[in-house]
């Protein structure tokens, strides 16, 4: 008898998603300085660009990521075991996904994505490689609560969140999201994620400003998304892309550059901007080992083993769900 495969979309509310972008990208322009959260880099143009940004030879994380999971497969097998639920966070195009349900055998696989028809070609491919594995997509933002899909509740979870996304979210968002991640998946879950180590300084920036002008076309589509998605008339030939190192934040920094004093409107919304000024578009903080077993501990999870990669820096850290106690 055949395996049947199971293969169901979850679909968040888009309504939903839509009025938070609104109301994300309103509230960025309104502020001093501006900022946009990251999240929304990613509709389908975004999702593609980035793909396209984890191919290029500056770009270290994917690599160092990918030949942790590989190297050191068996060990990360014997710590998570089989028959776990994966829950992969921010899931993109799933490339390193096959490398962990290689290695562990789950129970069942359920993407998280904010760009729907991205999560759905992403979970049909995976459906292909993996016909026996349960496959549940669920098109939702992960910073916000989720409801996960109610076949995979009797199951132990492992959460998986790798590309060192963390590192986008500030100190208390970070915290906030792993709390609620800590809440969603349950007692007894894991957490398997990726962390990017402080290093030289223009590794960092060449990594988040290539030559090719990847990440800079990547960084300008969040202006087109909002002209395309909420009317906007920004004049994106007017922006440059930015990156750079913010030693007191252990971060790099990508801004949107105005070239010149400009006005524009996004939903029938007028905002102004002096040439020079930016708009913030993404952090990708970077933690030494210390720091991030502090945030994990923090978040609700306690590390219990970790994988680290000496050139260029990086590490994927599992983590369990700490117990509750009533007193220290």
């Amino acid at each position: 008898m055949g395996v049947v495969r199971h293969l169901r979309q979850v679909d968040a509310d888009a309504t939903g998603v839509d009025i938070a972008f609104r109301a994300d990208v309103h509230a960025g322009l309104s502020q001093r300085p501006k900022a946009v959260p990251a999240r929304w880099f990613y509709d389908a143009t975004g999702s593609a660009l980035f793909e396209d940004i984890t191919a290029l030879p500056e770009y270290y994380p994917t690599r160092s990521e990918t030949d942790l999971l590989t190297r050191h497969a068996a060990e990360i097998a014997a710590a998570i075991g089989p028959g776990r639920a994966v829950v992969e966070l921010g899931s993109g195009s799933s490339t390193k996904t096959p490398l962990l349900i290689e290695a562990i055998d789950p129970a069942a696989y359920v993407p998280v994505d904010i760009s729907g028809d991205f999560l759905r070609d992403s979970a049909e491919a995976l459906a292909t490689q993996f016909p026996g594995l349960a496959i549940y997509p669920v098109e939702a933002d992960f910073t916000q609560r989720v409801d996960l899909p109610r076949e995979i509740c009797p199951l132990p979870k492992l959460g998986f969140f790798p590309g060192s996304t963390i590192g986008n979210m500030v100190a208390r968002t970070a915290i906030d999201l792993l709390r609620g991640w800590r809440a969603t998946l349950g007692d007894g879950s894991l957490m398997l994620i990726g962390v990017d180590r402080i290093k030289d300084i223009a590794i960092l920036e060449r990594a988040y400003d290539d030559p090719a002008g990847v990440t800079a076309a990547f960084n300008l589509n969040l202006l087109e998304r909002i002209n395309r998605e909420l009317g906007g008339t920004i004049p994106v030939e007017n922006f440059s892309h930015r990156a750079i190192w913010n030693d007191v934040h252990a971060r790099i920094e990508m801004h949107l550059v105005a070239a010149c004093d400009m006005d524009f409107t996004v939903d029938g919304r007028t905002y102004s901007m002096a040439k020079g000024e930016t708009i913030h578009s993404e952090n990708s903080h970077k933690y030494g080992p210390r720091d991030a077993n502090l945030l994990l501990r923090a978040g609700g999870w306690t590390p219990v083993a970790t994988w680290d990669d000496a050139d260029p820096a990086f590490a994927l850290i599992l983590a369990e769900a700490t117990e509750f106690r009533s007193a220290p």
